[in-house]
């Protein structure tokens, strides 16, 4: 009886077993999905984030954001979401306030990415088109100041007036 057929299921079997392991090694998650429910099956936690008009204390505006606050989910970001609904986001939290540099790596829409300081006040507002045909986004780059990072569709920041200086307003 020839047996290589068997070693070679054997071998796939060990080498997907091993890819298995190693994505839940490496805390690797799905995209962040358009479609979720409160039952929170996208593995992300969430918040209300409010963008506060830093003058006179209104709110300019707020989205769900689904909340990437650890090394797998920020690389993955929105990279392979289809869309995005206007009243959602994406908040990246990191560890302190460092120059960061966001790209459009394999994105299929364009973004708003707000950068903001340790106490949430906005240091920059960057339009982010959407990759064009042939490019995956990696070498559109586009840097600020920050702690915390929101990113929302293009043209949301503009329509509400969103500026250097407003604040995020949010709970984590």
């Amino acid at each position: 009886m020839d047996r290589r057929p068997l070693v070679y299921a054997a071998a796939a079997l060990v080498a997907l077993a091993g890819v298995a392991y190693l994505g839940l090694a490496t805390g690797a998650v799905a995209p962040y999905l358009a479609g979720y429910d409160s039952a929170d099956p996208d593995g992300y936690d969430h918040t209300q984030v409010a963008v506060v008009d830093d003058e006179t204390g209104e709110s300019l505006g707020q989205v769900e954001a689904a909340v990437a606050d650890t090394f797998p989910k920020r690389y993955v970001g929105l990279s392979e979401t289809d869309r995005l609904p206007a009243d959602r986001g994406m908040l990246f939290v990191h560890g302190g306030v460092d120059e960061r540099t966001y790209v459009m790596r394999n994105m299929s829409f364009g973004l708003d990415i707000v950068f903001a300081d340790a106490d949430g006040r906005i240091t920059a507002v960057r339009e982010a088109p959407k990759p064009g045909p042939g490019e995956d986004g990696a070498d559109q780059e586009y840097t600020g100041e920050a702690r915390y990072v929101l990113e929302v569709n293009r043209g949301w920041a503009a329509d509400r007036g969103v500026e250097s200086g407003d604040r995020l307003a949010f709970d984590l």
